[in-house]
């Protein structure tokens, strides 16, 4: 017959586990964590107990079992390596009408230990027929996709409030943090980035209101007051809003912007730190940021406006003078300028540089120049962004990489 499943509430009953191996130290610290009262029959007991037996966790009581030692258990768990003394065990708690599992014996057993797991509240139990190794295979299988958010586990008591600031990382859904996908799982509204992953908002439940929020160079513009107005207006509805930005919603994200929005309109915020593309892409392009020996820092830049416009807070002649590795985040328009700035200010032209275009993506490409040619060859190959420019002798580190792979790999 298929086991009936129930979740116990152990807490502060007491739960009798006899034997002291290894079987009974997997299972003693989940009974902690349900907040059982354990007590513990058995002359040793592996290292690991003798820990919570030190803490005062568990009550030990070092000698072999004795008839009597069920009584006033809510549970009792038999896995010592003598199979009279589990018999034993399990004929008296079966006589008090109390569930005993047995770990040497499953037809023998009146109760079996699922394959459990826990993602946030979601308690996974799972049992195959007694087959250990399947449950557990197919507890992680279910576990895993509630953490990437491939499985809708969105709340219908209890949901989240108020706004998450969500990070998406670089472009590769893959890369979003698994916090990040939990939360995207749980919208009842998201608004997105044009940067922000595309590929996760295919798989958003079909009543989620999706909200575009892109910025185009040059094109259609969401002021970010308005994209302010939106996560307020949404939240005070009741709504659970996430807010998908590409890379980190605080390196160049204006997410310090909305969460001081939210904060003047009282609304609870949480902040989900991304991958940003100012580190991912050149890694995604065999590219170390820094290097023993060749950059021990380096600097992200936001090019939006170029070096010489009053505009600009940017200290060009000051990152000239620098040995560290620049990383230049919307300059590819401004690329020309940008050489320029630095070679009159001290780098070398012959400094290499590295521009990757859709980086972590399928489509990803990367071009290699130097200062005096790199916007010549961006504009005869066509660069366009989204791109990250990489400056600094990294860049032939990336190159060495790329080398001795071809050298090693087939």
């Amino acid at each position: 017959m298929a086991p009936y499943l129930l979740g116990l509430r152990l807490d502060g009953r007491r739960v009798l586990v006899v034997g002291g191996g290894r079987v009974a130290q997997r299972r003693i610290p989940a009974l902690l964590d349900a907040g059982a009262s354990v007590t513990l029959v058995s002359p040793s007991a592996t290292p690991a107990l003798d820990d919570l037996i030190a803490d005062g966790r568990i009550i030990w009581e070092r000698r072999p079992y004795q008839v009597g030692d069920c009584d006033a258990a809510w549970l009792v768990h038999v896995c010592t390596d003598r199979r009279e003394v589990n018999t034993a065990v399990a004929a008296e708690a079966e006589a008090k009408r109390i569930w005993c599992v047995r770990a040497d014996d499953k037809e023998a057993s009146a109760a079996w230990t699922p394959a459990s797991g826990r993602v946030g509240e979601i308690g996974v139990a799972v049992t195959a027929g007694g087959d250990p190794r399947r449950a557990a295979g197919i507890r992680d299988a279910v576990v895993n996709a509630l953490r990437d958010g491939t499985v809708d586990a969105r709340r219908h008591r209890g949901k989240p409030v108020g706004v998450a600031l969500v990070g998406g990382g670089p472009g590769d859904p893959g890369l979003i943090t698994v916090r990040g996908r939990q939360l995207l799982a749980q919208a009842d509204v998201v608004v997105a980035d044009r940067l922000a992953p595309r590929g996760l908002l295919d798989e958003l439940s079909p009543d989620v209101e999706l909200i575009d929020a892109a910025k185009i160079p040059y094109g259609r513009y969401l002021a970010q007051e308005r994209i302010n107005e939106l996560l307020v207006e949404h939240a005070r509805q009741g709504k659970f809003v996430v807010r998908l930005k590409g890379g980190d919603p605080f390196v160049f994200g204006r997410g310090g912007e909305e969460m001081i929005a939210c904060a003047r309109a009282g609304i609870p915020v949480t902040v989900v730190p991304g991958v940003t593309s100012a580190v991912a892409v050149p890694a995604a392009a065999g590219v170390p940021v820094t290097h023993r020996g060749v950059s021990q820092e380096f600097h992200v830049i936001s090019v939006h406006v170029a070096p010489g416009d009053p505009r600009s807070t940017v200290d060009w002649a000051g990152l000239a003078r620098s040995q560290g590795t620049l990383i230049l985040l919307m300059g590819v328009e401004r690329i020309a300028e940008i050489a320029d700035a630095l070679v009159r200010d001290g780098r070398s032209p012959e400094t290499p540089v590295m521009v990757v275009q859709d980086g972590t993506l399928p489509t990803q490409r990367a071009l290699a120049a130097t200062l005096s040619t790199v916007a010549e060859r961006a504009t005869a190959t066509g660069i366009r962004p989204p791109a990250i420019v990489i400056v600094g002798e990294v860049v032939r580190v990336g190159q060495e990489i790329e080398m001795v792979r071809a050298e090693r790999i087939p």
